[in-house]
């Protein structure tokens, strides 16, 4: 061993990350009727792109199985799928909201009022919202009277819907020094 070369040696570095104070779901949850209306701007959102295709498609004279099967109403479709994988699985990870969430002022949070990680959003969303759909909307009706404010889907991702301007304006979060190893 060359005795010029020297071990690196570890070094501890801190990183600051924001941590909810005193978080309570109950104080913070979303009403259900905000959650109503994200819901409903989101199918907004998906809905346009298609319905836009078709009608122009419609106006370009196609009919009957053209009209469903143009390029036209194709690309529709595609864009609203790449649309909805941004919506529901790109934006949430990041930013804690979909698009509809961002609009009313909702955030997706975890339960002890952090923010979700990929797996938590993965398995609320792929998982959640399929069981909720299959329940006929039983379980997003739930939200109403849990009193957490949850929907079946949120205690399937392990998260809560909660009310985004209340977290910032009742300044729950503080920054924690947190020690990290190299």
């Amino acid at each position: 061993m060359d005795p010029r070369k020297k071990k690196p040696r570890q070094r501890n570095k801190i990183r600051t990350t924001r941590v909810v104070v005193g978080f309570d779901p109950e104080q913070l949850k979303a009403p259900f009727l905000l959650r109503c209306g994200a819901l409903l701007i989101d199918y907004i959102v998906l809905i346009i792109v298609p319905v836009s295709t078709l009608l122009i498609a419609r106006a370009l004279g196609y009919d009957g199985s053209k009209l469903l099967n143009s390029s036209l109403s194709n690309s529709g479709w595609f864009v609203t799928f790449v649309v909805a994988l941004a919506n529901f699985f790109v934006l949430p990870p990041f930013t804690g909201r979909t698009i509809g969430k961002f609009l009313t002022g909702l955030k997706i949070t975890s339960k002890d009022g952090t923010a979700a990680g990929f797996k938590e959003i993965l398995l609320r969303h792929a998982v959640g919202y399929p069981v909720t759909v299959f329940t006929l909307g039983l379980g997003f009706i739930w939200s109403a009277v849990s009193p957490g404010g949850r929907a079946l889907h949120d205690y399937i991702g392990g998260t809560v819907v909660a009310y985004g301007k209340k977290l910032v304006s009742e300044k729950r979060y503080v920054k924690k020094q947190v020690p990290e190893v190299e």
